[in-house]
């Protein structure tokens, strides 16, 4: 029960709601206790059995304690005085009418106390499962990106879409059986002991012994309910791979593969599911049974205390006391099947969690550093970085003077994208350090490192936006004429004017409206409209035609001219200008030079040249 007291704690923010709910939960059972003992009354003015009153009580402290009467006899007395004095006055009939109007006043105020309280219990439910949405995302947003290396994408969103709905019709629900539950069946209990406290110890022997006979039923639930959602979190990942490479799965002849490969997991969810529910399905007709069972052990034993010799229990309070009885079954089979929905909900509580609790490896220090320029230099000192037990680099030392252009080249897989993404604290170095105008970018408010950066990725991210909402991206506050000015140094925009809307028309999931060059444009005047001092550009111009790639190309240079630039390419041909070019192989540095030096040296970089060159 700690993963269910964990979630329990997101009620604290509407603890004054809960009050009120419960509040009213005890009202609501008060009346409807009242409403259900008018029926002993009833049948005593029916049956002629209804014992006759002389004298009122004074309502009086002093008066109780002379007599040694507490509240509830006062008051019963009193009642029956009134009825009494309606018979001997009136008749029978206008005493039943009277009682009858009693029922129905109490059952108002019965309806009415409960809907205000289901009233307050709308808001705390739908405010729970809110929060756990909001914890959930920006849990999932400040994660590093290391963490999604090692998880699947579709298994994420199960657990931000389908295990939050599971754990909000299982144990948010759960929660009027915390609130609702428990005070009835208290309130029943109480004028069950009222009635009859001899009837009522049988009744408490015999109750735990049901409820032990449930609970261990609902043991083996939350371990299937885990197994069946760990397989919905792979089913929604072979969804997203397979609309994500509908393509290639087309182009290959794949769909019977992927077909076989989803009905398999699918069908062994099902099974999964079919076990539990049938288990679930069980606490129902299981709870009945055992209901009828009490009720026919109650009926026994209370019909021997009415017709014994001796007899302590009147056949009308018998009656109320069954018809009371019958009142604590419903909310005692709903707090068991509660019971088994809080086993199937704390599975996907338990995913959650997991998520919630997984370590932000990137971690900003307390007294971090605000950075606000960058003046002089970026400089890696004897940086290492590997991915669990595999060094992607090694001894790199590189230094970037402020305003030149360093190229990073060499074979897919050589460490290039993996040396850039440490300078944002995408990741963190395991061996030695960065150094941003001499001070270690751990150091650093990330915030604030990040803002002096533009990023170009090979693949553009964009979002299911419009043209201007893309381009302005993490530049607040940009206005129409710097977003379009933005467009057009990225080429962008005669193809966004030419567009339905303008800057105004919606671009699709991914961009997917879009060509791979118009998408990777979007991207560069994102870059553009931030206006950093440092650039960062993985392949941008990879996915550009000829043409777009020339026009881009120009645009780029004239981007980066005063800047600090960190270029990734794969042809040769887009970075023969740059200041300092580095060649990698096996995450380390091998070579060094202008694009001069290097043909000269006759190594890598120029067999690289001269490949592509030939090609």
């Amino acid at each position: 029960m700690k993963r269910f007291n964990k979630i329990l704690r997101y009620l604290v923010p509407y603890w004054a709601k809960a009050a009120l709910n419960v509040l009213f939960n005890f009202l609501s059972v008060v009346f409807s206790l009242f409403s259900l003992t008018m029926v002993i009354p009833f049948l005593g003015i029916l049956f002629g059995t209804q014992p006759t009153v002389d004298e009122l009580y004074p309502f009086s402290l002093g008066f109780m304690r002379e007599e040694g009467l507490s509240l509830f006899a006062m008051l019963k007395n009193n009642f029956y005085f009134y009825i009494s004095q309606l018979i001997q006055n009136r008749s029978e009939i206008y005493a039943l009418i009277f009682v009858s109007g009693l029922v129905i006043i109490m059952s108002l105020l019965k309806t009415g106390f409960k809907y205000l309280a289901m009233y307050n219990l709308a808001t705390i439910r739908n405010g729970v499962v809110k929060d756990m949405r909001d914890s959930l995302y920006a849990k999932s947003v400040g994660l590093p990106l290391s963490y999604y290396s090692n998880e699947r994408k579709g298994d994420i969103i199960s657990r931000m879409t389908n295990d939050v709905h599971i754990v909000e019709w299982s144990i948010i629900s759960s929660l009027e059986m915390l609130f609702s539950d428990p005070i009835t069946i208290i309130v029943y209990l109480a004028g069950l002991i009222i009635i009859s406290p001899h009837l009522t110890l049988f009744v408490l022997i015999l109750l735990p012994i049901s409820a032990l006979i449930i609970g261990r039923l609902g043991k083996t639930l939350k371990t299937t309910a885990l197994k069946g959602q760990k397989k919905m979190g792979l089913i929604l990942s072979i969804m997203d791979e397979t609309l994500g490479g509908l393509r290639v799965i087309k182009a290959f002849n794949s769909e019977e593969r992927v077909k076989k490969r989803f009905f398999s997991v699918n069908n062994f969810y099902t099974r999964i599911m079919i076990k539990m529910y049938r288990r679930q399905y069980l606490a129902t007709p299981l709870s009945e049974f055992l209901g009828t069972a009490v009720v026919v052990f109650i009926m026994w034993y209370g019909g021997s205390l009415v017709l014994g010799a001796q007899t302590t229990l009147s056949p009308e309070n018998f009656i109320g006391y069954l018809v009371i009885f019958s009142q604590i079954i419903n909310p005692a089979k709903s707090f068991s099947t509660a019971w088994y929905n809080v086993q199937k909900g704390m599975a996907s509580a338990e995913r959650i969690e997991e998520v919630l609790n997984a370590k932000i490896q990137i971690v900003e220090k307390p007294d971090a550093r605000p950075v606000e320029t960058f003046n002089n230099c970026i400089e890696y000192r004897k940086v290492g970085f590997k991915y669990e037990s595999k060094w992607v680099l090694k001894d790199i030392d590189l230094k970037i003077e402020k305003g030149k252009t360093v190229a990073l080249v060499g074979q897919s897989g050589a460490g290039k994208s993996t040396l850039v993404d440490l300078l944002p604290r995408f990741y963190d170095a395991v061996e030695g350090e960065i150094l941003l105008d001499g001070v270690p970018v751990k150091d650093c408010r990330i915030k604030d490192l990040r803002n002096l950066m533009g990023i170009v990725n090979q693949e553009a991210i964009l979002f299911n936006d419009t043209f201007a909402n893309n381009i302005a991206f993490g530049s607040d506050g940009a206005t129409q004429e710097e977003i379009e000015q933005a467009a057009k140094v990225a080429n962008a925009h005669e193809f966004i004017m030419n567009s339905k809307n303008g800057y105004y028309t919606n671009i699709g999931d991914r961009g997917g409206k879009l060509s791979g060059g118009q998408r990777q444009r979007i991207s560069i005047a994102r870059a553009v409209l931030k206006n950093p001092p440092i650039l960062i550009l993985d392949e941008a111009t990879s996915s550009l035609d000829t043409e777009s790639e020339r026009l881009v190309q120009d645009a780029i240079t004239n981007l980066m001219r005063n800047r600090t630039s960190i270029v990734i390419a794969h042809r040769l041909s887009t970075v023969v200008n740059a200041d300092l070019i580095c060649v990698m192989h096996e995450g380390r540095i091998v070579e060094k030079g202008t694009h001069a030096q290097l043909m000269k040296e006759n190594g890598i970089y120029s067999r690289l040249h001269s490949i592509q060159m030939f090609s």
